[in-house]
């Protein structure tokens, strides 16, 4: 029963950084002022004081009187977080079904997450002093990038990022304050943000500009189909522009950091307007003070990664979503969420249209399109006159292969190298070799924390797990019979790099995944080394296929695509076909044509024929024929309730507990639950996985009976060290 307060007592409804399912009410003491919805307070929670973000004024609470504390102080004099942006905290916290608690703060920055005040607006800049101005021209000549970051200073104040997209580093920075060359200064830009000439568009281009420019103002959302290099940067460009000239912001938001810097190059090249980029690797100074540009409306555009979904922004006037079918757009820990969908529901709130853009749109999207709940373009040539690469499928069964490569791919290379032309060429394993070995024994390096084998890296000399980054040395003798005979088995980056370099020593060879891409800015200096357009060779992971434009690279090659072939993920051939197309829409984006070249040992797979002879529209509509017969997403729908635990059965006796409970609950119609089962990955990082998937028509029959199982997990003491948590349209496989 509510419980009456005095009347000198005033209710606040927080969320606090502590995993309940709720929120937690809280009094404000006499002479104090209700803090308003969006405000910070500090509130005790236990022996601890947290930071708190009042989400609503509750007339009554449930809890009695003699048990709700008061909140110690008000933290902010200004509102933090909008109504809009509130109202979508909220619905992520019910739709993904995670403890409001751990969802409202990702609305805040760093150190407003830690109690202290927003960050000082403006950017984070550099000018000459006194003593740089009076600088000799021949001074500085041991130190040329020095030398020419004082030149680019002459004709004034340059903020951090912009020097950093000039091809200018930290170091350098450092160097010139260390010598008292340049100080620090806060840059204040209010000049009207304008947009440089654009391109002229193509008739599919302008038609798709004009649908999204048209429904400013209200909620539309637009799929972007658009074959790989067909222009779609240009379509986003230009409906950048349009929002700017009315003074909005706009938000975009791209799967992986590594494609931030050429979009950064394109904003800066384009528009005289702030731009701000928000992702991990940002230190948190940085990423404090781009969250209170956006959150001010100083930043015209932001620019980051999933997480910066939920950035504060004062006039959101469009948001983007590239390359919306990838799947680092979701969150594998914690809460759980697809940024892209949580991006058409703020568009939804924020009365705003959202632009999906993909050479390879998601079955959800393609299905939203063809039922008309999305304004679905399509882009069908590339741009300039380019021609689409030819492509050719190699049967490597019984061939000698060098690092990977058959003798018709290798003369595929040479022959790209000889004309002076960039090649590509897919491997989706980093390390040397996937496994070490004992010829005598057989014994083979595992993880010890999971049920997979260890990476062997010789750069440095290591075993690597590559699920939870478990380390160790390399053995000099076999573990289980002492033997010395130890064999590396199978192919990885390294490896095929180490074998490049001998065979090309002439020319640049790049190798781009995890291990040799580390620094924030190294993707931007690759990107502009390779755009210059000489002979090289791109060896890389996924991470070298999303959304990157190389212009120079004319032959592709992937070198391994059976690995790709055989999934337990219901998804498995959807996101085969989109990385095969992906990786090979690298070629001939210029007006040199490109070929792209698949290695396989099951030419006649049916997902190989399809990719080799249909468009993505094609192989789409088969896969969703497919997906309706089996009622699986996007014809269905689908979420898991995971446990982890480091006893083997306890997560199956917990999560059958929980299945019993439902026996309780029989109005759920046409909803089946499926487990307990183990994860595909059974044991990770020392914790077993175990999980229940609950299947359904619709969303809405499937949540009623996640919340079902929630409740009745709230309701069972779960062993100690026993975690469960809700995937609520999961992309990790089930």
């Amino acid at each position: 029963m509510s419980q009456e307060l005095d009347t000198q007592d005033t209710l606040v409804r927080c969320a606090l950084p502590v995993p309940l399912r709720d929120y937690l009410d809280y009094r404000v003491p006499a002479g104090m002022a209700r803090p308003e919805i969006g405000y910070r307070v500090l509130a005790p929670v236990g022996k601890r004081r947290l930071v708190g973000i009042v989400c609503s004024h509750p007339a009554d609470s449930e809890v009695s009187a003699d048990k709700i504390r008061a909140i110690e102080s008000v933290l902010d004099s200004e509102k933090l977080i909008d109504p809009q942006l509130q109202a979508l905290l909220a619905w992520t916290s019910a739709y993904y079904q995670h403890p409001p608690g751990e969802t409202f703060p990702l609305a805040l920055s760093p150190r407003e997450r830690r109690g202290e005040p927003p960050a000082a607006t403006g950017l984070a800049g550099f000018q000459l002093n006194v003593r740089g101005q009076g600088l000799a021209p021949e001074a500085l000549a041991r130190a040329p990038k020095q030398r020419a970051m004082i030149n680019a200073l002459q004709s004034g104040a340059k903020s951090r990022e912009a020097l950093l997209t000039e091809g200018f580093n930290a170091g350098t920075i450092r160097a010139l304050l260390a010598r008292d060359l340049i100080e620090r200064v806060t840059l204040q830009d209010d000049q009207p943000w304008l947009c440089r000439e654009p391109l002229v568009a193509n008739g599919e281009q302008a038609a798709a500009i004009a649908a999204v420019n048209q429904s400013h103002g209200t909620f539309h959302c637009h799929l972007l189909e658009g074959v790989t290099g067909s222009g779609k940067t240009e379509v986003y460009l230009q409906a950048i522009a349009a929002a700017l000239a009315t003074q909005h912001q706009v938000l975009v938001l791209v799967p992986e950091i590594g494609l931030t810097p050429q979009l950064l190059e394109r904003f800066h090249a384009r528009f005289n307007a702030p731009v701000v980029a928000l992702h991990s690797l940002l230190g948190d100074t940085e990423r404090d003070r781009s969250w209170q540009a956006a959150r001010e409306g100083s930043a015209a555009i932001v620019l980051g990664t999933r997480s910066a979904v939920f950035a504060p922004m004062a006039r959101l006037g469009l948001i983007i979503v590239d390359e919306e079918h990838d799947v680092s757009l979701s969150q594998q820990d914690g809460l759980r969420y697809s940024a892209r969908d949580v991006a058409v529901k703020r568009a939804q709130l924020c009365q705003c249209p959202v632009l999906l853009g993909s050479a390879t749109p998601s079955l959800e999207s393609m299905a939203n399109a063809e039922s008309g709940r999305y304004q679905w373009h399509r882009l069908t040539q590339r741009a300039a006159g380019a021609l689409p690469p030819s492509k050719n499928l190699i049967d490597i069964r019984g061939l000698a292969l060098t690092a990977g490569l058959s003798p018709e791919l290798e003369a595929a290379v040479d022959g790209t190298l000889g004309r002076g032309e960039q090649v590509l060429l897919f491997l989706n394993r980093r390390g040397y070799a996937p496994t070490l070995l004992c010829q005598d024994c057989g014994w083979v390096a595992e993880c010890p924390q999971c049920d997979a084998r260890q990476t062997l890296h010789k750069q440095p000399p290591r075993l690597q797990c590559h699920h939870c980054a478990n380390t160790q040395p390399l053995p000099r003798h076999c573990p289980g019979c002492r033997s010395t005979r130890l064999l590396s088995s199978g192919l990885g980056t390294e490896q095929t790099e180490q074998v490049l370099r001998h065979r090309y020593a002439d020319v640049p060879i790049h190798r781009v995944d995890s291990d040799t891409m580390t620094g924030r800015h190294a993707m931007a200096m690759l990107s502009r080394e390779v755009t210059q357009g000489e002979a090289c060779v791109l060896l890389g992971t996924q991470m070298l296929t999303k959304g990157h434009h190389f212009p120079g690279v004319t032959c592709v090659g992937i070198l391994d695509a059976d690995t790709l072939l055989f999934s337990p993920d219901f998804r498995g051939e959807e996101r085969l076909a989109q990385l095969l197309t992906q990786v090979g829409g690298r070629a001939g984006r210029a007006m040199r044509p490109g070929t792209v070249h698949i290695q396989t040992r099951h030419p006649e797979h049916p997902i190989l024929a399809t990719v080799m002879n249909d468009t993505w529209s094609g192989i789409s509509q088969r896969l969703l024929e497919q997906r309706r017969r089996q009622g699986l997403p996007p014809r269905g729908s689908l979420a898991a309730v995971r446990c982890d635990s480091p006893k083997a059965q306890e997560g199956y006796t917990f999560l059958e507990t929980l299945l019993l409970s439902l026996a309780k609950h029989p109005d759920c119609r046409e909803t089946r639950v499926i487990g307990p089962l183990q994860a595909p990955l059974a044991r990770r990082a020392g914790l077993h996985r175990w999980h229940l998937m609950v299947i359904g028509p619709s969303r809405a029959r499937v949540h009623a009976r996640v919340k079902q199982i929630v409740a009745a997990a709230l309701a069972t003491r779960p062993p100690a060290k026993l975690r469960w948590f809700v995937d609520i349209d999961p992309t990790e496989p089930l």
